[in-house]
């Protein structure tokens, strides 16, 4: 999928760079491309497992402090 922009209408350059920027940035290619860059073995089941768990803690502190 590209990422495409178009001038608008009374729109400065500068603009249109940054929407394109973040539009780059948004589709998340800039990161795919940098994590594929090194080869990473896969995760053992443990520390999928110990990621799950991590995952569940940060939610849980969240959800906690989403109301303070």
């Amino acid at each position: 999928m590209q990422v495409v922009v178009q001038k608008r209408e009374g729109e400065s350059n500068e603009r249109m760079i940054t929407r394109f920027n973040k539009l780059v940035q948004g589709s998340r290619k800039v990161y795919k491309i940098r994590k594929s860059r090194y080869f990473q073995k896969d995760a053992t089941r443990r520390q999928v497992r110990d990621g799950a768990v991590k995952r569940e803690e940060y939610r849980a502190l969240r959800k906690k402090n989403q109301y303070y």
